[in-house]
């Protein structure tokens, strides 16, 4: 019998620590994250002619409790044009309680749902398929394969996966496993991809931004300190 991923990610969800500190926009260092990427996200529109965002039609893929798209309102996304799907029911509720009743969002298994088109009227819909830190939460090759290949069809001529993983493995968690550029390629063979390494590697955040936040701009200038990716990976 093969390996339920979605089940094995409930339980790797179960044993974390839903209210840990370091995660929250109270801390400096995530802050100081969370900023570089909103530019980084920002400076990819701009250079990919959206001067516009409310018409674009995005999905996430592992919405959580709705922060990232609550960042995409901010951008200028209209709620009718967003949807999110969330694996975790206790995480949808909060995202569900928070974003407006337009913005789109279903509790399940993403496959399962991108393959009967529940987000999506039709397939090849979407503008944009946003995944933030899930793939390196799924740890089984052949799931992580067919997420990709969902989302691919998903979304229309022009439109692209916006993808922002880390790279490198983390060795005090092993339910987590770095998200190499290497696999992107072979996850999304047809994709046209652009990437730039951000983030400083949180750690190493966390301890300069507690002597002063500035030096997290400092650090972050070596790009060997970055542990993540942000893509677009383009669908011609």
């Amino acid at each position: 019998m093969g390996v339920n991923e979605p089940e094995s990610v409930r339980e790797r969800y179960a044993r974390r620590d839903k209210h840990d500190a370091r995660y929250s926009l109270l801390t400096p260092a995530a802050l100081l994250a969370l900023q570089e990427r909103q530019r980084a996200m920002m400076a990819l529109f701009a250079r990919l002619g959206h001067t516009d965002l409310s018409a674009l039609r995005l999905l996430e893929v592992g919405c959580g409790t709705g922060s990232n798209l609550v960042e995409c309102l901010h951008m200028g996304f209209m709620p009718e044009n967003l949807s999110g799907i969330e694996l975790l029911p206790e995480r949808f509720e909060v995202a569900r309680a928070r974003l407006p009743e337009a913005v789109n969002l279903l509790q399940g298994d993403a496959v399962n749902l991108l393959q009967g088109d529940a987000v999506a009227p039709a397939a090849g819909s979407l503008d944009i398929v946003l995944q933030a830190t899930v793939f390196s939460s799924l740890l089984d090759d052949a799931f992580q394969q067919r997420l990709a290949d969902v989302m691919w069809r998903s979304l229309k001529p022009g439109g692209g996966v916006l993808w922002y993983d880390f790279t490198m493995d983390n060795p005090r968690n092993r339910d987590v496993r770095g998200v190499p550029m290497k696999r992107v390629r072979q996850l999304f063979p047809q994709g046209r991809i652009e990437s730039r390494r951000i983030t400083l590697a949180p750690p190493i955040a966390r301890a300069v931004s507690r002597v002063h936040p500035a030096l997290y701009t400092l650090f972050n200038t070596l790009p060997v300190l970055r542990t993540h990716v942000l893509c677009w990976i383009a669908k011609d």
